[in-house]
C-alpha cells in the first residue's frame, strides 16, 4: 500500500464561539518530513486550528485524518496517542516541582507491583538526560523550574512534546522568548526531528525564521485559508500583503516625539540580588523612547521591575524632575506616574476570567470610588470604553472575556488600563511579544503617538528591528551591567550585539 502524500489532513475544520467565527471550512495538508508555517494576523485562527487538532477544541464541522486514516479526537490524550503534541504560546509549567516531574508528568515510570507501586525517580532522571543529551540541553534534571528563565522553560517543553515520539509536533511561537543562539539550537532539533519523518507546524510572525526553516506556508486571515504555498517562492512582502490583504509600505511609523528635559535621573542603581543589575545609571528625557536591548540574562526585566517598586534595591538612587525618590511598591510607583506592562502577558497581565472592562478598570479602581465606598460604575465603563475604542481593539463586546480576545487585542486592553491611570512614564517590556506585523504596527502607532504627547517609554525589545525602528535612542545591558547607550540614529544592529554580549 502506498504511503499517503500527506501525514496530516484537515478538511473543512469549522469552530464558532460567541460572536466569533474562529474557523470558516478550513483545510490544511501538512507532508511528512516537513516544516509548514501557519500565518497570519492574531485572531485569524491559527491556534485554535491546532487546538482543534490537539482535542482541546471540538470542532462544529470537519474531519481529520493521520496517515490517511480518518481521526477522532476528543482530547489532547487522544492527540498524543494519534502522534499529535503540541508546544503552546503560553507556558504553563509547574514551577514548584523540577523539571523532570515536568517532562514526564501524568506518565512517570513506575517501580514494584499491583497496589505497591512507586515512583522510578532513577529511571526517570536517567530518561531525562538521554533525552536531553539526544536534544543538546544543558539542564539538570532535579532543577526546580520556579527558578528558570522563560527561554529554559521553552526549552522543557520542547523536550516534553519531543519525549512522546509525536510524528506530528505543532510550535506555537516556540522562540518568543529566545535568544538568537537558542533559536539557532532550535533549528537543529527541526531539522533532526525533519531526518526522522516528523512533521512540524510551526507557528511564528518572525518573516526571517519563516522563510528560512519552512518548506510550506499556509496563511490564513478572518478565520479562512487564504493559500497554501512553496516557502522558496515567497518574500516577506508577499506574505504580510496576504496576512493583512493589503500592502504594508512601512515597517514603523512616522515619529514626530521630540525629547526634551530630564525626567528620570537613575544612579548607581544595585539590586539586592547579587546576581542581578549593579551600578546602573542612565537618564530619561521627557517625550523619549529608550530603548533597552541585551540578550537573555542582561537583566532588563529585573530593572525596570525595581524602578516600579518591585524588586529590592541594595544601592543607588532614582530621581524625578530633580527630586530623589523612594520607590518600594507598585502604588508608590503609580503615584509617581509609573506604569508597567509586564512581559508575560498571559502569567502577569491579564486576568483572563474577568471581562475587556474589568481588565481595562483594574489599576485604577480608587478613580471610580464614590463616598461610602460604592463604585461609580457608570463612569468606569465610560472611560474605559472610550479608552479601549482609543485604541481600536477588537472586541465583540467591553463585556467579552479577554482570554477570548486576540493576543494583540489583548495587549491593547493592558495598554488602556495603564493609559487610564494617566502616567508620565511608561515601561514597556516586550511590549509586541506574540503580535503579529499588523497589530504591531499598530502598537507601535499608540508607542509613538504617546511620545509625541510628551509620555516618556523604556521599551526592553529583543527584536533588533524594533528596538533599532523605534528607539530615540538605545540602552544595551549585558550580565546585569550598562554596556552603553547609543544614539538611535547611529546604533546598528553590529554595534548592539557587540554591546550585548561583552560580559
Amino acid at each position: 500500500m502506498a504511503e499517503p502524500k500527506f501525514l496530516l489532513e484537515m478538511k473543512g475544520v469549522s469552530k464558532e464561539f460567541p460572536g466569533v467565527k474562529a474557523l470558516d471550512g478550513v483545510t490544511l495538508q501538512v507532508r511528512p518530513g516537513t516544516v509548514h508555517a501557519l500565518m497570519g494576523e492574531n485572531g485569524a485562527g491559527k491556534s485554535t486550528l491546532m487546538k482543534c487538532l490537539f482535542g482541546i477544541y471540538k470542532p462544529d464541522g470537519g474531519e481529520i485524518f493521520i496517515g490517511g486514516q480518518k481521526a477522532e479526537i476528543h482530547n489532547s490524550s487522544d492527540a498524543l496517542k494519534l502522534g499529535v503534541s503540541m508546544i503552546h504560546q503560553e507556558l504553563h509549567p509547574v514551577p514548584f516541582r523540577n523539571v523532570m516531574e515536568n517532562i514526564w508528568l501524568g506518565r512517570f515510570p513506575r517501580i514494584g507491583w499491583g497496589p505497591f507501586q512507586f515512583i522510578d525517580h532513577k529511571k526517570m532522571y536517567k530518561d531525562t538526560e538521554e533525552l536531553f543529551k539526544q536534544l543538546d540541553i544543558d539542564l539538570k534534571p532535579d532543577t526546580i523550574v520556579g527558578k528558570l528563565s522563560v527561554s529554559k522553560v521553552q526549552s522543557i517543553e520542547i523536550a516534553k512534546a519531543v519525549s512522546f515520539n509525536s510524528q506530528i509536533i505543532v510550535m506555537d511561537e516556540p522562540t518568543s522568548s529566545l535568544t538568537s543562539v537558542e533559536v539557532e539550537h532550535l533549528f537543529r532539533i527541526i531539522n533532526d526531528l525533519k531526518s526522522r519523518g516528523v512533521s512540524i507546524i510551526y507557528i511564528s510572525h518572525k518573516m526571517e525564521e519563516i522563510l528560512r526553516i519552512s518548506d510550506d506556508v499556509t496563511i490564513m486571515r478572518d478565520g479562512k485559508k487564504i493559500g497554501t504555498w512553496p516557502a522558496a517562492e515567497m518574500t516577506t512582502d508577499l506574505i504580510i500583503s496576504k496576512m493583512v490583504g493589503r500592502d504594508l509600505t512601512q515597517r514603523f511609523p512616522d515619529r514626530h516625539n521630540v525629547p526634551n528635559g530630564v525626567v528620570m535621573k537613575v544612579d548607581n542603581l544595585t539590586s539586592i540580588d547579587s546576581r542581578s543589575f549593579k551600578d546602573v545609571s542612565f537618564e530619561l528625557r521627557k517625550g523619549e523612547i529608550l530603548g533597552v536591548g541585551g540578550l537573555v540574562g542582561a537583566q532588563r526585566t529585573e530593572l525596570i521591575e525595581a524602578l516600579f517598586g518591585l524588586r529590592e534595591i541594595k544601592a543607588g538612587t532614582i530621581s524625578m524632575n530633580g527630586k530623589q525618590v523612594k520607590i518600594r511598591s507598585a502604588g508608590e510607583a503609580k503615584k509617581h506616574g509609573l506604569a508597567l506592562l509586564t512581559e508575560e502577558r498571559r502569567t502577569t497581565g491579564i486576568f483572563p476570567v474577568l471581562s475587556v472592562h474589568e481588565n481595562g478598570a483594574i489599576a485604577n479602581l480608587r478613580r471610580y470610588v464614590k463616598p461610602y465606598g460604592l463604585l461609580d460604575e457608570r463612569k468606569k465603563k465610560t472611560e474605559v470604553n472610550q479608552m479601549v475604542e482609543k485604541l481600536r481593539t477588537k472586541t465583540p463586546s467591553p463585556k467579552t472575556l479577554i482570554m477570548n480576545l486576540s493576543g494583540g487585542n489583548q495587549q491593547k486592553v493592558l495598554l488602556a488600563r495603564w493609559l487610564l491611570t494617566e502616567p508620565d512614564i511608561l515601561l514597556l517590556d516586550e511590549p509586541t511579544r506574540g503580535i503579529d506585523v499588523g497589530a504591531k504596527y499598530e502598537i507601535y502607532t499608540i508607542i509613538a503617538d504617546l511620545a509625541q504627547q510628551g509620555k516618556s517609554i523604556i521599551m526592553i525589545s529583543s527584536e533588533m528591528p524594533e528596538l533599532l525602528g523605534m528607539s530615540d535612542r538605545v540602552m544595551v545591558m549585558s550580565e546585569g551591567r550598562l554596556t552603553g547607550i547609543l544614539d538611535g540614529d547611529k546604533a546598528t544592529e553590529q554595534e548592539v550585539m557587540r554591546l550585548a554580549a561583552q560580559h
